[in-house]
């Protein structure tokens, strides 16, 4: 168990100022000015910044919402994204760390630059640099776990306080150099503008330091003043400083000192001999100090989180000792070591980069969605602005992809690599936090009322269904929702409302929600686009009057009705009849699936049957049988139309149906056209029965004048067909 937590503003400010003003602004800061000059330096600050100051305000806003516990930055994104998300990040985010702790030991030993030069001169050999990075290594390691973030806090004071004298004797120096052009800054340069990038990347980890001190949120007093307060200070400070040792820089060195001197600072600085190697020194382990105590704690609240497939692993790096997460500290001084003994970590610094922009880009996104989708819970008493964060994000991506393109798409893949090995162990941990469903909540809302007030009366040439299904025998026939499905996979929208025949109560509403499990579990295996709930209703009819009324899913209003009855016993049949005048009165169209219990074959096509006096149907059946035709189930299977007409109408009708699959461009062959001639005594039932008996589904057109005559008998005899669907059209669709 850890101890009190005891640390307050100091640490966070500290650990991140110590790392900003690091190794990356003594070793490259005066070849970045050498290369590309004045102007473009505070250029690729600027830049740098848009990406850390959107950042380091997300992280204060986030810490002012809720208590940032142990991991610091994984915590935020782990909360924020969910927990298989977050510790693909937060792994990554890790070995960054851990990494890190390895680039500064190794940045350190170049303050021993004049030792290495002497040996060579004197012995006429290199002397390794593992000779004083080993040793360095080993000394940290020992003392970060002997003594704990207590030690490490405290030696963090000394070297900052070392490394502020440091600066401030280099920036009280002089030289003889004066720039050609004068000191002024409008006669300052912009170079070599094609080397940019190439010295962003170079410069860059110097930026990566903003959010060092985060990593010490489990250990402090009040993380939701102290994250925001020293975040946003040590960032700001540290792009001050920039600003002058840049100015400083060009006004006290030639361009070719500070390309080919990687510690021309010393040149400058009072004393620099000696004050800049110790400065840099003191950077670079402050630097490394924080890296050490932040990557551990990063570790620990990953394997709290159950972040690894081994239960004992995540135990053991789980454990504390005074406080302290000493089996994390463990592994992270093992990899630290490896590669400080490989020496140079330059190739990995790139990609290490890439990782911590992913982190500092999910930090800025999670602001943003936060921002987007307005939860009441989200509060925070620090607040930043939608658009830095978003800036935040797209700059951090945009700059991945300038820096290295392969090492981008290289982080990219290992993350998703990574994502789907962490999900598949975790299966249980499935599903997007709040902040998702949150964000989509909006995004459908301001969709919603962005169609309405853009929708104006559309033309049938922009017609599609957006159809509405209600039956209280979900459980008996799943021929209605798997019509809806076909439907809503590609071209329409669907919803299909379960109808509890009652009044609204405590026992109906309990009901519904059970009822609805069901449902979803039954399509659990099958991709369904059918928007499902339910509907309390005392009858059919007063169901059919309140669904109506219904906005539709996707914005659009519903010009659908779609209703079922069981073909073989006829049941529901005379509620669907007793019920078509009031759908007809809003102006929908109507569709009702007589369902059989015959085995269903989609690849025995799908038969259109038009008639006299169905011509106001026609386009509608044509238009349902493309439509259903674009599900998967359909794909092996076609369209054969038939029409029955007057003998002295075959060709005048062929040759007009012809030319409208032509001109519709609808997936229907010519051979597929089937003109039947009228026989008197012969029904057109019996005609139907005939050609379509094989047919997986049948589309029939009915006049709403016709059923007033016949009733219920205008959808039976047809015994030898398998499922059909009765259309009826309030108004002629065109096929263009």
């Amino acid at each position: 168990m850890s101890n009190a937590k005891k640390f307050g503003t100091a640490p966070v400010f500290f650990t991140a100022i110590s790392t900003i003003l690091g190794a990356i602004l003594f070793l490259r800061f005066g070849f970045a000015v050498g290369t590309l000059g004045f102007w473009g330096v505070i250029l690729i600050i600027l830049l740098g910044h848009l990406v850390t100051i959107p950042t380091a305000l997300a992280i204060s806003e986030l810490a002012t919402n809720k208590r940032v516990q142990g991991g610091g930055e994984y915590f935020i994104i782990s909360r924020s994204f969910g927990l298989n998300i977050g510790s693909t990040i937060g792994i990554t985010l890790f070995l960054s760390q851990a990494i890190s702790v390895a680039f500064y030991v190794i940045a350190f030993t170049e303050s021993f630059e004049f030792l290495f030069n002497w040996v060579a001169s004197r012995f006429d050999f290199e002397l390794p640099r593992q000779v004083i990075s080993i040793p360095v290594m080993a000394i940290l390691a020992v003392l970060i776990l002997k003594k704990g973030a207590t030690l490490g806090v405290k030696m963090l004071y000394f070297v900052v306080a070392i490394l502020f004298i440091s600066l401030t004797f280099f920036f009280l120096g002089k030289t003889g150099y004066v720039p050609d052009s004068g000191t002024g800054l409008s006669n300052l340069e912009f170079r070599n503008s094609g080397d940019f990038f190439m010295v962003f990347a170079i410069v860059f980890p110097a930026f990566t330091g903003m959010t060092a001190g985060v990593g010490l949120s489990g250990d402090l007093k009040k993380p939701s003043r102290s994250i925001p307060l020293g975040t946003t200070l040590a960032t700001l400070s540290g792009m001050i400083v920039y600003f002058f040792v840049v100015y400083k820089l060009a006004i006290s060195a030639s361009p070719e000192d500070m390309v080919e001197n990687q510690l021309v600072m010393a040149n400058i600085a009072i004393a620099g001999v000696a004050i800049i190697p110790l400065g840099l020194a003191a950077s670079t382990a402050s630097s490394a100090i924080g890296s050490i105590l932040v990557a551990p704690r990063t570790l620990q609240a990953l394997a709290r989180d159950y972040s690894f497939p081994s239960r004992k692993l995540n135990i053991w790096l789980s454990r504390d000792k005074n406080g302290d997460p000493a089996n994390a500290t463990w592994v992270t001084a093992v990899i630290a070591f490896a590669f400080v003994i490989m020496g140079d970590v330059n190739a990995v610094a790139e990609i290490i980069s890439m990782f911590f922009m992913v982190t500092y880009g999910a930090i800025c996104l999670i602001s943003f969605l936060n921002h987007f989708g307005a939860s009441p819970s989200y509060r925070p008493s620090f607040r930043s602005k939608w658009y830095l964060s978003m800036i935040g994000f797209v700059v951090a991506v945009w700059v991945m992809f300038k820096i290295n393109s392969a090492y981008a798409l290289s982080a990219f893949v290992v993350m998703i690599v990574l994502y789907q090995y962490i999900t598949h162990k975790n299966k249980d941990r499935k599903g997007f936090q709040a902040i998702f469903a949150n964000t989509l909540f909006q995004l459908n809302r301001q969709l919603h009322v962005y169609v309405q007030k853009q929708q104006k009366n559309t033309s049938s040439q922009e017609w599609r269904p957006s159809a509405l299904s209600i039956s209280q025998d979900t459980f008996e026939r799943f021929d209605l929702v798997k019509l809806l499905n076909w439907i809503s996979y590609k071209y329409g929208f669907g919803t299909y409302l379960h109808l509890i025949q009652g009044y609204y109560s405590k026992t109906t509403h309990q009901q519904a929600e059970e009822e609805i499990q069901k449902i979803k579990n039954l399509f659990a295996d099958i991709e369904n686009h059918v928007f499902i709930d339910s509907l309390i209703s005392p009858s059919y009819t007063s169901a059919i009057a309140q669904a109506i009324q219904l906005p539709g899913i996707s914005g659009m209003e519903n010009n659908m009705v779609i209703l079922d009855f069981d073909k073989d016993s006829g049941k529901n049949l005379n509620n669907v009849i007793d019920n078509l005048a009031l759908i007809r009165s809003g102006c929908f169209d109507v569709c009702i699936l007589a369902s059989t219990n015959r085995p269903f074959v989609p690849g025995k096509g799908i038969h259109v049957w038009i008639r006299s006096g169905d011509y106001d149907n026609a386009n509608l059946m044509i238009l349902m049988s493309f439509i259903i035709l674009g599900h998967p189930d359909w794909r092996k299977s076609s369209i054969n139309i038939f029409n029955i007409c007057d003998e002295k109408d075959i060709d005048s009708t062929k040759e007009a149906l012809e030319k409208m699959v032509v001109e519709g461009r609808l997936p229907i062959h010519a051979k597929n056209i089937n003109i039947i001639p009228r026989r008197d005594d012969v029904s057109s039932k019996t005609i139907i029965n005939e050609h379509s008996a094989n047919a997986a589904l049948t589309i029939i057109g009915f006049r709403h004048e016709t059923l007033k005559n016949k009733k219920s008998d205008l959808f039976m005899g047809y015994d030898e067909l398998g499922t059909v669907l009765f259309v009826n059209s309030h108004d002629q669709k065109e096929i263009s």
